[in-house]
């Protein structure tokens, strides 16, 4: 059974994915208005009924925005996130429609299997995901100050990998930003660069070489661009010899509109 996966938003403005399989969907993280996570919805042919869970990855406003209007419209879908992202969220979600995950533990949900694991964040308890059907899996590694051995490891075997690769280093420095803001994104807690996307890519395909997409995402309005992120992550690729073609995809979903649909 294949895996699909769709980006409706990736940025700080707002952040919210689709997962799917013959048999359902998960979202994960609802950081958008409520118009927009049902326009995607219905662009990607996903009936409402379909949708089985809103993952949330931490309680940062750009990740749960619509999560009570998302919960209440789905008829089937709970949010799940571990007690200490509920316990931060400040968005009222009914307690009927709440369900609880420990990091580092799987779950399952419908034919889907989750594995929530922890990344460095300034969050309470900040959360990437992988998730399975059958042999496929899908990585969401964003709002990540730097790649630890944990992470690697769970994203080693992806199919499908989401990556943030947020600020161009170079270009956060020279910005507006108040001095304290720039060290917060440069800072083991904050944001992962372009350059640290790309030293991350070239580690995983030098450990296993195998097919599969790579989507830039979170990307900063004011400290990067699509083709400055594409750039840099390739160049820094190319110095490791490794070539983007027909077994390294890569691509950039952005802030404001939606992905085309991914398949593997």
């Amino acid at each position: 059974m294949s895996l699909k996966f769709c980006s409706f938003a990736s940025g700080s403005s707002g952040n919210c994915y689709l997962v799917k399989n013959d048999s359902g969907a998960l979202l994960i993280d609802a950081g958008i208005s409520g118009k927009k996570i049902f326009a995607g919805l219905e662009e990607t042919d996903t009936a409402h009924e379909e949708v089985l869970g809103v993952l949330i990855t931490h309680e940062h406003i750009d990740h749960v925005k619509s999560l009570p209007i998302v919960t209440k419209k789905l008829p089937n879908a709970y949010a799940y996130a571990n007690e200490s992202t509920w316990e931060s969220i400040e968005r009222p979600v009914e307690n009927s429609k709440k369900k609880y995950f420990h990091t580092g533990e799987d779950f399952n949900i419908g034919d889907f299997l989750i594995r929530p694991f922890s990344i460095p964040h300034d969050a309470a308890e900040p959360v990437g995901f992988s998730i399975y059907s059958d042999d496929r899996q899908i990585s969401i590694v964003t709002d990540v100050g730097y790649i630890t051995d944990d992470i690697f490891s769970e994203i080693t075997d992806a199919d499908l990998l989401l990556l943030e690769a947020n600020h161009e280093r170079e270009i956060l420095l020279m910005g507006k930003y108040p001095y304290q803001l720039k060290r917060r994104i440069m800072g083991e807690n904050g944001h992962l660069s372009n350059i640290s996307a790309g030293e991350c890519l070239c580690h995983l395909t030098e450990v296993k070489n195998k097919k599969r997409h790579i989507l830039l995402g979170h990307l900063s309005r004011e400290n990067n661009d699509p083709s400055v992120a594409m750039l840099t992550v390739k160049n820094t690729l190319m110095e490791k010899d490794i070539l983007v073609g027909n077994e390294l995809s890569l691509d950039v979903v952005l802030r404001d509109s939606c992905s085309c649909i991914y398949e593997v």
